[in-house]
């Protein structure tokens, strides 16, 4: 009876870390995409690098966790930052050195790849 109780709790807090760590996923592509769009560069991709559970603060329990997001200034060249989290709450984004963007069709491209998905960048002259 009370190892059904202890396996029953034990898996409510898995489960509620696993859905903490979610919505964590969830925010820093939400702050990841502000950020890139800010910066004027595309963003092509984010993950989870790293996740441990932290205690203190005002979040008590929770995780610190850092994600990695790769964007690209100029369609080619692709760079790598980070987000740091705890909890919920965004303690650091670390940005690489990376050249000013020359273009401006890029980081607003919605094609499949990027490329000439929108009728205003294949309009430009530029896809061809």
């Amino acid at each position: 009876m009370m190892s059904d109780f202890l396996l029953i709790v034990a898996l409510v807090v898995i489960a509620a870390f696993f859905w903490q760590l979610r919505q964590m996923a969830e925010s820093s592509r939400t702050l990841a995409e502000q950020a890139c769009k800010k910066q004027n560069v595309q963003l092509l991709a984010i993950a989870m690098e790293s996740a441990r559970p932290s205690v203190g603060g005002n979040a008590g329990i929770c995780w610190k966790a850092t994600f990695m997001f790769e964007f690209s200034t100029d369609g080619i060249n692709q760079y790598r930052g980070h987000i740091f989290m705890h909890g919920n709450r965004v303690t650091k984004i670390d940005w690489p050195i990376f050249p000013e963007p020359e273009w401006m069709d890029a980081p607003m491209a919605s094609g499949k790849f990027g490329g000439c998905g929108s009728s205003k960048s294949c309009d430009s002259g530029k896809c061809h």
